[in-house]
């Protein structure tokens, strides 16, 4: 949707439009999809990318570098969407040029690095967001539902699986060196919807980290981070391409009841009604990623509260930083910002 002239608006710029998943794509056509907001410019370090662009969206500014983006574009807001060991310096340089920012998940690779962006937001005056888009992912808002409404009690146990026995991949997510490793992909969307079902400070984190089958990438084959929080709640994530034996996708125990989810639509509830015990099969809801933007748009012009502020992708991150630090020093490890 155009700004019109003389209209306050958020002229965006995406930062990386490479082929995978067509996200750069994404992130364009929901902005645009939002009243007030649009995207004016691409970049990306690929020719062949930023000419795609321009085929996408006949008129946009599109260039090869970042810095000459922000020198000669109009940008309001600068989205990242590019390998995870890029996500910190690129923000950076955005934030210092006075943009506002949003990362791609997962926000970057080390607490430190997310530290720094958030003081560098506070100190330009400008927003900083990560896209945890997929706390509108519908099996997510069902679950959350059921737990908000009470219908299992105070969760105390989660686990939470994802896995299979496969090779990984050749390609930059299977390069611990860019990606962070194995628990910075899927692992983030499962930490950041745990974070939303606990609602407690953050203890320690003990991680058990793998490398033993897949020798020709440098990731992990399977990364665990057993998450302990201050009311002594505790939430098992296990990332896995050695899991020849599978398990349930959410396992949810709490004070009256549980949740048991292996996909496919629908999750089981265990409950009691009236002193009776009861089992109920509960249908995801739609999924509704525009939110994110939709929330942006009343963030940055009317004031609404921010729904993912960069402190909450900050607790995913330092999670799975100390998860590793854990699995190397054999040790629970504390975690600070709580």
């Amino acid at each position: 949707m155009a700004i019109q002239e003389g209209e306050k608006g958020i002229r965006c710029g995406i930062i990386g439009y490479g082929g995978a998943f067509n996200m750069g794509r994404g992130h364009a056509n929901w902005i645009n999809a939002v009243p007030g907001m649009q995207t004016v410019a691409v970049c990306d370090i690929d020719p062949s990318r930023t000419e795609a662009a321009k085929a996408d969206f006949p008129g946009i500014e599109t260039y090869n570098d970042v810095g000459e983006m922000l020198e000669k574009s109009s940008i309001d807001l600068a989205v990242i969407v590019t390998p995870h060991n890029t996500h910190a310096p690129l923000a950076l340089q955005c934030l210092k040029a006075g943009k506002h920012v949003i990362l791609e998940k997962p926000m970057c690779i080390t607490t430190e690095e997310a530290t720094e962006m958030i003081e560098t937001a506070k100190q330009s005056g400008v927003m900083l967001s990560v896209f945890h888009n997929r706390r509108w992912d519908g099996d997510f808002m069902a679950i959350r539902d059921v737990i908000r409404k009470g219908l299992i009690g105070e969760v105390f146990h989660i686990e939470l699986f994802m896995g299979h026995y496969g090779h990984p991949g050749h390609w930059w997510r299977s390069d611990k060196a860019i990606s962070g490793g194995a628990l910075y992909d899927w692992g983030a969307h499962c930490i950041d919807w745990i974070l939303h079902l606990i609602d407690d400070k953050l203890v320690s984190v003990t991680g058990f980290f793998h490398k033993r089958v897949w020798m020709d990438v440098t990731n992990e084959d399977q990364v665990e981070a057993v998450i302990r929080f201050k009311g002594g709640q505790v939430a098992d994530v296990q990332m896995s391409n050695i899991a020849r034996v599978g398990k349930p996708r959410w396992r949810i125990l709490g004070t009256k009841g549980g949740i048991l989810d292996n996909g496919g639509g629908s999750f089981k509830l265990f409950t009691q009604v009236d002193g009776i015990n009861a089992e109920a099969e509960v249908k995801y809801y739609p999924s509704t990623w525009e939110q994110y933007y939709i929330n942006i748009g009343d963030h940055l012009l009317r004031g609404a509260p921010l729904a993912v502020t960069a402190e909450s992708a900050r607790r995913v991150i330092q999670i799975i930083d100390y998860a590793e630090r854990s699995s190397k020093s054999g040790k629970t490890e504390m975690l600070p910002f709580e």
